[in-house]
């Protein structure tokens, strides 16, 4: 059998699955850093320099550490076997351009992750750890652009991808749509990268309070990097929060075209809320590992909501890419 475009059960399970496994790959992330377990293991790509280190089954900084390397080699598995399905099977090359981008991307933030590692100070003695940092949340948003795609690649095996079920009338009041998709998308984005940087900078609780910073007013008393990488976090919520809103009013208007505007406009407000009251419980609890680590997990599930309506919405453009 050769390539055709024709929908294909098994790709589209596959493609799932892959949804799956990355979701156990960010959470086993996000616990990682929230039990700061991150440097269980002074080398890289090996651990203690096995794939079975002495240990981790029963030690919980080990564990955490070696799951999530052990489920980054299984994403990288996936992309492998994601490159040679569409390869054989998939006609539109515009897909199977994404799929070869995804594998790059995960190897890159493999590279990522072991470089985060080997410059840690531990392992170069350096004064301070700026340069990990900066591979950490390289790291971290790398994250966000593999689930970005996985969800793009998803979504153009569906069947009503393919049967053109998500083709949108081209007008004045669609572009605009599309236009504020991608603004709400890239806003997201950014949210989460404060949140990585925040998160890897210890400043989750710089400002031990919540919703006010002191026991007065939302405005901290004092100043300091961490402080203010908090506060912007805090801020970058309530903005982002009154765009979505206003988001899924814009798409709620269009509800009479398709239910996805029904769908994802109620997708959006789910996970949103929820991922508000995670951030707020996630300072309740003074950064229990569990709340921080769902609070991580629930922002990457609220940016693939956001990007696969974008994603959509862009369909046109995205169709026509030979």
């Amino acid at each position: 059998m050769g390539r055709t475009t024709d929908f294909k059960l098994g790709l589209f399970l596959y493609c799932l699955f892959a949804l799956v496994s990355i979701t156990l790959l960010l959470f086993a992330g996000g616990f990682t850093t929230s039990i700061k377990a991150g440097m269980a293991f002074l080398d890289w790509p090996l651990s203690n320099g096995s794939i079975n280190p002495e240990g981790w089954l029963t030690e919980s900084d080990k564990f955490a550490e070696h799951s999530h390397r052990l489920l980054g080699m299984q994403i990288g598995l996936i992309s492998m076997g994601l490159v040679l399905w569409t390869f054989l099977r998939e006609s539109r090359a515009w897909v199977r351009r994404m799929a070869w981008a995804l594998l790059a991307l995960v190897v890159f933030q493999g590279l990522l992750g072991g470089a985060r590692v080997l410059f840690d100070q531990l392992n170069t003695l350096a004064e301070s750890n700026l340069v990990a940092q900066f591979f950490l949340v390289a790291h971290a948003c790398g994250a966000m652009l593999v689930l970005t795609l996985l969800v793009s690649i998803t979504f153009a095996c569906s069947k009503s991808w393919i049967t053109n079920r998500y083709s949108l009338p081209e007008d004045t009041e669609t572009g605009s749509l599309k236009r504020l998709a991608w603004v709400a998308y890239l806003a997201t984005f950014v949210q989460i990268f404060m949140g990585a940087v925040m998160r890897h900078a210890d400043a989750g609780l710089a400002i031990a309070r919540f919703p006010l910073a002191n026991d007065s007013s939302l405005i901290p008393a004092y100043w300091n990097f961490a402080v203010s990488i908090h506060f912007a976090h805090r801020l970058g919520a309530l903005i982002l929060t009154v765009l979505l809103v206003y988001f899924v009013w814009r798409l709620l208007k269009h509800r009479s075209l398709d239910t996805i505007f029904v769908r994802f406009p109620i997708l959006i407000s789910v996970v949103l809320s929820l991922q508000v009251y995670l951030g707020a419980l996630t300072i309740w609890t003074a950064k229990n590992p569990y709340s921080a680590t769902m609070h991580h997990l629930v922002g990457a599930f609220l940016l693939a909501t956001v990007w696969g309506i974008t994603f959509i919405l862009s369909r046109s453009r995205v169709s026509e890419a030979s």
